[in-house]
């Protein structure tokens, strides 16, 4: 029996969305299952871990110095004779390099010695003539004082022994008296003096001529410095850097003449954080790196100031170094670069690898040997350039994520760079079918 329209209708109503929601699961079934078949695999770059010689360094930006540098001053005002030297040249220390105006100094020189040269000899004869001379006066003055009071002496005696006996008036006994008083009174002067000459007169007389001989050997000294002044000679060994005079114009007293520098080594100095300084000693290995050197310059910290800059509160550091062919010059910007720690067997990973988190934990994603990565947390030590030492949670000659790990989930798969997810493992001149 035939079904009547309507009922039919009716009944098409109600299947049709029925097989058309089975129909859509079948079809999302079929797209979930090929979606997980082929999961994409991530392009990474897979490095190895593998163990080298690590450095710590502490690099800042420096301003290079001359090791020695001195700004010749001149001690009097004259016009500059010559100059035996142009900027540039190379002098050592001792060399004569500008001659001042001195023919006054010379001749004030020339004065004053021959008034040393008098004091010498008045010194000589002072010491060698006059004082022996006047020693042996005092001498014979003195012995005949005493044998005239020796004579007296006996006079007085023979003539008590007459007035005992009553022979000799008193007058003359009195007389006597007189005379031997007398005679042991020049005596007494006689030897005072000739004590006097022994005790101070040696010494005094010294000490005169011996004080204008000093007197006039200052002033021929002074004489011959204040010549000295007029020859201009380096205190130093290096090259010429400034001479703002010409021969004739005047040179003033304390105003620089010439400037000479060292630069056979150099000297860069640096401001450095404090944090990074601590680590920081004399001694340090370093290099010097500027404009016009192909290779850094060797070089060591020779200063660690131990005290902070007020200024800046920063520490200032010396770093000292040769300077073959004088290609670096003061003045210059240069980079330097100190050594602070060294570590011959360190395991060593790419910086990019390494992956720090929020809380400060740092991880790496090793490439496993399933094909996917996997996350490892790891401890590090010090940072040498775009290399990081690793201490705990990897092995020499493993394999991680060195370029691409930053936001790739863990066990994600991967795969190498140079490959591409959707042609490896296919066989060349074969194409993909639908």
């Amino acid at each position: 029996m035939p079904i009547p329209l309507v009922e039919l209708t009716e009944k098409s109503r109600r299947i049709v969305p029925l097989l058309a929601l089975s129909a859509g699961l079948m079809v999302l079934a079929s797209c979930s299952g090929q979606a997980k078949d082929a999961e994409p695999a991530v392009p990474v770059e897979i490095v190895q871990v593998e163990r080298t010689t690590l450095q710590q360094k502490v690099t800042a930006e420096a301003v290079l110095f001359p090791i020695a540098q001195s700004a010749i001053v001149p001690k009097i005002s004259a016009p500059v004779r010559k100059f035996l030297v142009n900027r540039g040249s190379h002098v050592r220390k001792g060399q004569l390099l500008a001659e001042l105006e001195n023919r006054d100094l010379a001749a004030a020189a020339h004065e004053n010695k021959g008034a040393y040269t008098q004091a010498q000899a008045t010194y000589e004869i002072t010491t060698a003539a006059d004082l022996p001379q006047q020693m042996q006066k005092a001498q014979l003055d003195t012995q005949a004082a005493k044998q005239a009071l020796d004579a007296q002496q006996k006079i007085f005696d023979s003539r008590q022994q007459l007035f005992r006996e009553g022979a000799l008036p008193r007058k003359e006994l009195d007389q006597s008296g007189v005379d031997l008083t007398n005679a042991r009174n020049q005596y007494e002067i006689a030897r005072r003096n000739l004590d006097a000459l022994r005790a101070i007169g040696e010494a005094q007389l010294a000490r005169s001529a011996q004080g204008q001989l000093q007197s006039a050997q200052g002033k021929f000294e002074g004489a011959e410095a204040q010549l000295g002044y007029s020859e201009i000679k380096s205190p130093i060994g290096g090259v010429i850097t400034d001479r703002p005079l010409y021969p004739g114009e005047m040179a003033s007293a304390g105003t620089p003449l010439l400037t000479v520098m060292d630069i056979s080594q150099i000297v860069a100095r640096a401001h450095i954080p404090q944090l990074e300084a601590v680590q920081l000693k004399v001694g340090d290995s370093a290099t010097i790196a500027a404009s016009g050197t192909d290779q850094p310059i060797t070089a060591k910290v020779v200063l660690v100031s131990p005290a902070l800059d007020p200024n800046s509160t920063t520490v200032e550091v010396w770093v000292q170094g040769k300077n073959p062919h004088e290609v670096l010059r003061p003045g210059t910007s240069a980079q330097i670069t100190m050594i602070t720690r060294t570590v011959p067997d360190a395991l060593a990973i790419p910086a990019a690898a390494l992956l720090t988190a929020q809380d400060g934990t740092t991880s790496v994603m090793v490439a496993g040997s399933d094909g996917k990565a996997h996350q490892r947390p790891v401890k590090t030590g010090i940072r040498d350039g775009d290399h990081i030492q690793v201490v705990e949670g990897l092995q020499s000659g493993e394999k991680i994520v060195g370029t691409g790990a930053y936001g790739l989930p863990d066990a994600s798969k991967i795969t190498t760079a140079e490959a591409k997810p959707d042609e490896k493992n296919q066989p060349e001149g074969s194409s993909q079918k639908e």
